[in-house]
């Protein structure tokens, strides 16, 4: 049977997991939140008081160790490690740098990897992170790369940390990103950048339902498109 895959890539702030999650549910398809197993590693290594920038480390002493999982609940996606469900806690600022620090690691990206093809394999998957579209999955049926001005995703970043009750300053959370986009930008392994056949979507003068609809109208285009040529 013939799966089909999006691949929504794009910076910190830039509302891809939201964005994503309502695309998934208005096509009744999958949603894998990537960037999500990897802040899970960040958790794991974070709680361990390891280096996050030492890649022997993590991969001989920490990657044997984590029982990483995905569970599809009516709410949406769950993380868990082990039994514990960390969906909530791998969402503050610091898991988040070492989140950024861990993904560069070449094993880390390796142990993650296999899991999120094998996912888009089986499933019709809406699929976000960084490098989903230019590594993850460089066939996706369609690539769309989501951004908007630093401001715009501070501000929506410090809102959502707020809300959560996380005592934070615009400024710090503005400077996070900024740092957080940086690194992303000019590691090696797997920068983030769009896919040379991805849509670029730009939300900074968008609000929420005008971004989802923006992004559904996009992906319905490119798959009527796809179904015409079949």
């Amino acid at each position: 049977m013939r799966h089909y895959n999006i691949a929504i890539d794009g910076p910190t702030g830039s509302g891809k997991s939201t964005l994503a999650k309502n695309l998934a549910a208005r096509l009744g398809w999958a949603y894998l939140d990537t960037g999500a197993i990897y802040r899970t590693v960040g958790l794991y290594v974070y709680r361990a008081g390891a280096d996050p920038g030492d890649g022997a480390i993590v991969a001989a002493a920490l990657l044997p160790q984590m029982g990483i999982s995905l569970r599809h609940e009516a709410g949406g996606q769950r993380v868990f490690l082990g039994e514990e469900d960390v969906s909530d806690e791998i969402r503050i600022p610091q898991v988040a740098s070492y989140a950024s620090q861990v993904a560069v690691h070449p094993a880390v990206r390796a142990f993650l990897l296999d899991t999120q093809r094998a996912f888009a394999r089986e499933h019709n998957v809406v699929m976000d992170g960084r490098d989903i579209g230019t590594e993850v999955l460089p066939n996706a049926d369609v690539k769309v790369f989501l951004t908007a001005s630093l401001d715009a995703r501070a501000q929506r970043r410090y809102k959502e940390l707020h809300e959560r009750g996380v005592e934070i300053n615009f400024e710090e959370v503005r400077e996070n990103i900024r740092k957080r986009d940086e690194r992303d930008m000019t590691r090696e392994l797997s920068p983030l950048k769009a896919a040379d056949d991805a849509v670029l979507l730009d939300t900074t003068h968008m609000d929420l339902e005008e971004s989802i609809e923006a992004l559904v109208s996009l992906a319905e285009e490119r798959l009527t498109a796809i179904g015409d040529k079949a």
